[in-house]
């Protein structure tokens, strides 16, 4: 998923919004247990778990986790952590603790990491994440290949994750890579260099699963009324697209309801070196919207949503750090706010409206602007005219904003396949 944003994440990664922040959640070192304290509230007792914050909803899931994925320690140490390998199967946790789930993605543009724990059932609470645009596939559309420079900035990525991951008691992690790794003539030789150096062992998914989680970790953005969704996920080289009919019986497993699906083989990074990211005129644009809409066209699950697609129940959903900017530049932040972009209903004019401001601005204008940065300002565009050539497909007036993802769908997938929320919230049995 391509996302990440100049500016847009404290020291240690941007978290997710409504979960734990900062070193309260889980500073790493002993915590007393948990304690009941009294509070009145309107003249009545209200009781509070000491050190427990807020937890949010996360969508249900489709289908189980495939195996845990084993962190360990890179080769060139591995004789400092023998004492304490950190095995996906096996927990660690301190009794007072829920046991931590940990996602990670690399994809074209970004590495991410979440670590969360379980809350009620369906819910989480993030307890430390990280995120860093390393630009895996940067030259990847020319050569075929991942480049030194690209996969040198990934491992010392990845080596901050797995410190992290090494960290924490982590009982079940899932990490995956994407359209980089999964299209270059060395992706798997790659992986084999991440696990001997940083020390983690990531699987290459393919393109289905990748939309479906995609899914899994968008869905408590549909609301219940909502018969109809195209959930689009704009990466950095591919992007999936998946068409969600709700109009019948609805089910907690969101991704049980996708009727068609399809993975584009470009995204904001691939469609950039191929058509340039820094200077774009209009023609340059509506010539990559005409080359996106053309893969489309052949996508032969397109109307599976006729039925539904002119209606007021229906719209478009969009995860990507290319929505999230149009997000961020229609509310003016001054410094990308996540808690204000993740769930922002934008309308088709709004949208048309930002679109025509980014066209407008020059390069240096949209390094300038706080939601983009030097980072991503030969990337916005490219992602533009992929959104441009979504809503020409599917026609929309409205469209929601989503900074969450795959991430999110793997954390939901590995906590309920593991049971945590049948058994209750701390592992025991649910009263």
């Amino acid at each position: 998923m391509e996302n990440g944003h100049a500016g847009a994440s404290p020291p240690g990664g941007g978290l997710v919004q409504g979960h734990a922040n900062g070193p309260g959640a889980d500073g790493g070192g002993a915590r007393a247990p948990h304690k009941k304290r009294r509070k009145r509230k309107k003249n009545r007792k209200v009781f509070a778990r000491d050190g427990v914050k807020p937890l949010v909803a996360v969508p249900g899931l489709d289908q189980p986790a495939q195996a845990p994925i084993q962190v360990h320690a890179p080769a060139a140490t591995a004789h400092a952590k023998q004492a304490s390998p950190l095995a996906a199967n096996r927990v660690t946790a301190r009794p007072e603790h829920s046991p931590a789930f940990a996602a990670l993605d690399l994809g074209t543009n970004n590495c991410r990491l979440l670590v969360a724990v379980p809350g009620r059932p369906g819910q989480f609470r993030v307890i430390d994440a990280f995120s860093r645009i390393v630009r895996l596939g940067e030259g990847l559309t020319a050569s075929g290949r991942l480049g030194d420079d690209a996969m040198n900035r990934a491992v010392e990525a990845l080596k901050v994750c797995g410190d992290k991951l090494r960290n924490r008691s982590v009982k079940r992690s899932r990490l995956i890579a994407t359209e980089a790794c999964r299209s270059a003539a060395n992706g798997t030789e790659f992986l084999a260099r991440v696990e001997r150096e940083a020390g983690l062992k990531l699987e290459i998914i393919d393109r289905r699963t990748e939309a479906r989680l995609a899914v899994s970790g968008c869905g408590s953005l549909v609301e219940r009324d909502t018969d109809g969704v195209v959930l689009f996920d704009i990466g950095g080289g591919s992007s999936e697209i998946a068409l969600i009919d709700l109009s019948r019986q609805r089910t907690p497993r969101l991704a049980s309801h996708i009727v068609s699906w399809t993975s584009l083989p470009l995204g904001v990074v691939s469609l950039a070196e191929r058509f340039g990211g820094k200077i774009v005129s209009g023609e340059v644009f509506e010539a990559m919207v005409a080359d996106v809409r053309g893969h489309l066209e052949a996508f032969v699950g397109r109307d599976r949503l006729d039925h539904v697609s002119r209606t007021p129940r229906f719209h478009l959903l969009g995860t990507s750090g290319t929505v999230t900017t149009l997000a961020g530049i229609h509310l003016n932040l001054e410094r990308y706010d996540r808690r204000r972009v993740d769930g922002l209903w934008m309308t088709s004019d709004e949208v048309d409206r930002m679109m025509a401001r980014l066209l407008s601005w020059d390069f240096q204008a949209r390094v300038a602007n706080p939601c983009i940065g030097a980072d991503r300002a030969d990337l916005v565009l490219a992602g533009c005219a992929i959104l441009q050539a979504i809503r020409e497909v599917w026609p929309s007036e409205r469209l929601r904003v989503a900074d969450r993802g795959l991430r999110e769908g793997i954390l939901t997938e590995l906590m309920a396949e593991d049971g945590v929320w049948r058994r209750g919230r701390f592992g025991g049995p649910r009263q």
